[in-house]
């Protein structure tokens, strides 16, 4: 019958250092589940930094699409117009926070996600306004062939 840690090793090794002998016996496992931890980890900011994006490009849609159906509706009045807002925010899986129609220009706010994914977008959409300051070499609109 063998006696605990009485290997012909260990007692070789005891009796040369005089202290009893420590083994490595199980460390691998330890490293291994270690790793496997600091990667769950990893993976899951990975997941929640995609879950944001995705909130985020939804948002954007929603408020894009939803400024557009209000500002092709102003003439039908802002609640109307609003309301129109509201059914395709909706329907981009979205939320109207803030309309506000000022002449023919759609101006709003949606949501997207919930909690700490969630994503606020500001949009606006009308016709073009006033040209602006002239552009690089005194160009006031697009780049034209001549």
């Amino acid at each position: 019958m063998r006696r605990p840690g009485g290997g012909r090793l260990a007692r070789l090794s005891r009796a040369v250092s005089g202290r009893p002998v420590h083994s490595d016996r199980g460390s691998a496992t330890l490293w291994s589940v270690g790793a496997i931890a600091v990667l769950c980890v990893v993976f899951g900011v990975v997941l929640a930094m995609g879950q944001a994006a995705v909130a985020r490009h939804r948002a954007a849609a929603g408020a894009d699409m939803a400024a557009l159906a209000a500002a092709d509706h102003w003439t039908e009045g802002v609640s109307e117009a609003c309301a129109r807002a509201d059914r395709v925010a909706a329907a981009q899986g979205t939320r109207l926070v803030r309309c506000a129609i000022v002449g023919e220009t759609s101006d709003l706010t949606v949501i997207s996600g919930q909690g700490l994914f969630s994503a606020e977008v500001r949009s606006r959409a009308g016709p073009p306004g006033p040209p602006g300051p002239p552009g690089p070499l005194g160009s006031t609109g697009p780049l034209r062939s001549a």
